[in-house]
């Protein structure tokens, strides 16, 4: 099936009806808070348009009475009708969620307390979010902003190029919103125990060494970088556009840094177009 096929969900208030006008903006038909019992409905008519709907998108709310109970028998069938269908869900932290909805003066659509429907909707959609082809958090987006991160998400997808980042943190400062990929380097040799070395970052030449250059450091780094390689492909197979790893140590200073640049240098010798980010470094 050719069909760009896209259904947006997500937390309410997390965007999701500013997400659909970035796919609109895109070419895409959109269609927003489609009863789930008509999602099959909707995959019958895309099949016999001849090619006229061959980017669509749906907006799919969590106010469906039978959300939960008939979401994924619905996809299921969409699958059945030959869509290879993506999800984006859109997230956001409970305080900026609290901010809009203050803001707009709007009641949670579950019909409680603004809190407690949070609440409760992270619950409802854990499932669905763990599902998520793309998550997007907008806690710190503006309207453009996100219109941005959706239109480099699709851009790529329509070229059949995945578009990779690499970013390095720090567990002390928290995960990484929106990482596809997190691993732990935590295990190698850490700098901050030397009064020489403390100061520096893993951009420093002298942390290179001392990281990598020893027997756990190296196989590791062989091993690392083969994974990598072996899932890109599969990842591209697959249909994914946008893939970020996250390179996390104690402060994200040293030992992150230095992984992350490994890799960078390493893809970049596979001939792939990466970003680079050190999240933690100046911390």
């Amino acid at each position: 099936m050719s069909t760009n096929f896209f259904i947006i969900t997500g937390i309410s208030g997390a965007g999701k009806s500013q997400a659909l006008k970035s796919f609109e903006d895109m070419g895409f038909f959109c269609v927003d808070n489609l009863p789930t019992t008509l999602i099959p409905k909707f995959g019958e008519i895309v099949n016999q348009s001849e090619g006229k709907l061959s980017k669509v998108a749906l907006g799919i709310d969590i106010r469906e009475g039978e959300f939960l109970d008939t979401f994924f028998d619905f996809l299921n069938e969409l699958k059945r009708q030959g869509f290879n269908y993506k999800i984006i869900f859109l997230e956001a932290n409970t305080r900026i969620l609290v901010r809009r909805y203050s803001e707009t003066r709007r009641r949670h659509p579950l019909g409680k307390s603004i809190i407690e429907g949070i609440r409760e909707e992270r619950k409802r959609l854990t499932e669905i979010k763990a599902r998520a082809d793309k998550i997007i958090d907008t806690s710190n987006l503006t309207p453009g902003e996100l219109k941005e991160v959706v239109t480099k998400f699709l851009r790529p997808m329509e070229k059949g190029i995945l578009n990779l980042s690499i970013i390095s943190f720090g567990y002390k400062y928290g995960l990484p919103p929106d990482v596809d990929l997190i691993f732990d380097v935590r295990f190698l040799p850490n700098p901050q125990y030397e009064n020489l070395l403390r100061n520096l970052d893993g951009n420093e030449e002298k942390i290179q060494r001392y990281v990598l250059d020893n027997p756990v450091g190296k196989s590791f780094l062989k091993k690392f970088f083969s994974l990598i390689e072996f899932l890109i492909p599969w990842y591209i197979k697959e249909g994914k556009s946008y893939l970020t790893i996250g390179i996390g140590c104690t402060g994200g200073k040293h030992r992150s840094v230095v992984v992350a640049n490994a890799l960078k240098k390493f893809l970049e010798k596979k001939k792939f177009v990466l970003k680079l980010l050190h999240r933690d470094i100046d911390k």
